[in-house]
């Protein structure tokens, strides 16, 4: 495994009580970093932080990204406790039902553009002001392969990760000059708990579309990441990293 220095590096991951935030979560603590994990889920959180405490700093709060106010103060608590933010990981996220665009319900649209999009863009308004009093910070937003191409049967979810490729984009230009740092990855399907929430049809459409034949592994998606949220990513800001196993076409 290769190792990037995060020492002395605090970093607030979203979702990261589970999944693909649990695995970036225990790449970056083992990379030096002390954590602050956010999760909607209390109980999970807390037991989350609890075990990886026993490999370095962790602290949890239990936060509603939909909830602007909310995340203010669990931003405001985390650069407390932590003494810094310098890094955001914003894996928190939901599919939604795999139903024709016709048929969506507007109250589960509404929830998926809230949790996936909405969720973003005041995590990134919450901390960004204290990366820019450091002159230092390192972005990544976990959007996905739907975002680029658009899954059918998964409108909202499509839509709200193409919104977080374009909040990136924007995001980081217009941080490039202070050293900071905003990227995304575009993963495919992991296979983690949001399967839960999938059609067996959808999770075989997704595969199917896979020149890899697997889906992604979360360890994979977390060791792109560390590089990304590392100062040797000193250059790339406002891109999107694709890690489609070869699904991608632009």
């Amino acid at each position: 495994m290769n190792t990037f220095d995060l020492s002395g590096r605090c970093a607030v991951i979203t979702g990261g009580a589970q999944g693909i935030g649990l695995a970036i979560a225990e790449r970056l603590l083992d990379s030096g970093a002390s954590l602050s994990l956010w999760d909607a889920d209390e109980k999970l959180v807390e037991s989350t932080a609890d075990a990886l405490s026993k490999r370095g700093k962790v602290h949890f709060h239990a936060v509603n990204v939909t909830n602007a106010d909310a995340v203010q103060r669990a931003a405001e608590t985390a650069a407390k406790l932590l003494g810094q933010i310098d890094i955001l990981v914003t894996s928190a996220g939901i599919t939604g039902p795999n139903v024709k665009c016709w048929e969506y319900p507007v109250d589960a649209w509404q929830q998926v553009i809230d949790v996936n999009l909405n969720g973003v863009f005041h995590c990134c308004r919450a901390i960004v002001p204290f990366m820019m009093r450091q002159s230092y910070g390192r972005i990544v937003h976990i959007a996905s392969i739907a975002g680029k191409e658009g899954n059918p049967n998964a409108s909202a979810y499509s839509a709200s990760k193409a919104g977080v490729i374009a909040l990136t984009k924007s995001l980081g230009k217009e941080l490039a000059q202070q050293n900071i740092a905003v990227n995304c990855i575009t993963p495919a399907a992991a296979r983690t708990r949001l399967f839960e929430q999938m059609t067996q049809e959808h999770i075989d459409y997704m595969l199917s579309k896979i020149p890899r034949g697997r889906f992604v592994k979360v360890e994979e998606i977390a060791s792109l990441v560390t590089w990304l949220v590392s100062e040797e990513n000193s250059y790339t800001t406002a891109a999107t990293f694709d890690l489609s196993g070869g699904r991608a076409t632009y």
